[in-house]
C-alpha cells in the first residue's frame, strides 16, 4: 500500500454525498445511461456490503454492492468501484473489492456480477460470463459482464436477465 495509512470501513449513510461527488468526478454524467446504473435506479445498495477507503478523514475510494437476480437466482452486482485519481495504482481498489467479496461470502451470498475490464477484475478472481448466458438492460458489452463465485459451482446452470431484486426495491 506504499506508506499510506488506509482504512477500509463499511459505508455509512452519511457518506452518500461524498461518494456521489467522487462518482461525478471519476465517471462523469455519462454514467447514468450505463446498464448497471439502470438497475441501481430501482434498488439501493447494501450499506453492510459497501465500503469506503479513507486516508485519515479523506475519502479516497468506494465500492458498492446491490441485490439483483440473474434469472431467478439471487446475486450481488458489484459497482461502482472507484478510487480518486491521485490514489490509483496503490492497491486501494483491490483492497475494497477483497473486503466486499469477503463480507458478502460471510453473509451467505453465493454470486457477484459486475460490468468491467476483465484484465483488472480477474486479479481478484472474476471471470467472463459465457456470451449470451446473462443479459442486462440497456447498452452493455457482453464481454465485460464478469462473475465471481463466492461458493464453488454457484454459477452452474445460472442464466437470464440481470434485474433488480424487487423484494428489496425502494418503497
Amino acid at each position: 500500500m506504499n506508506d499510506l495509512s488506509l482504512t477500509i470501513l463499511p459505508e455509512a449513510a452519511g457518506d452518500a454525498q461524498a461518494i456521489e461527488r467522487l462518482h461525478e468526478r471519476t465517471f462523469g454524467p455519462g454514467r447514468f445511461v450505463l446498464s448497471a446504473y439502470r438497475i441501481r435506479e430501482h434498488v439501493d445498495h447494501l450499506l453492510e456490503l459497501s465500503f469506503t477507503a479513507r486516508i485519515g478523514t479523506l475519502l479516497v475510494g468506494s465500492v458498492r454492492q446491490l441485490p439483483v437476480l440473474v434469472g431467478e437466482t439471487p446475486a450481488l452486482l458489484l459497482g461502482p468501484l472507484t478510487v480518486e485519481p491521485p490514489f490509483r495504482d496503490r492497491g486501494i481498489g483491490r483492497l475494497l473489492m477483497e473486503r466486499a467479496l469477503k463480507d458478502a461470502k460471510e453473509r451467505g451470498h453465493r454470486l457477484v456480477l459486475l460490468v468491467g475490464d476483465e484484465p483488472y477484475y480477474s486479479r481478484v478472481g472474476f471471470k467472463p460470463v459465457p456470451k449470451g448466458r446473462v443479459t442486462m438492460p440497456g447498452p452493455v458489452d457482453a464481454a465485460r459482464i464478469l462473475v465471481f463465485e463466492l461458493v464453488d459451482g454457484a454459477f452452474e446452470g445460472v442464466s437470464g436477465a440481470v434485474v433488480p431484486d424487487w423484494s428489496k426495491a425502494r418503497g
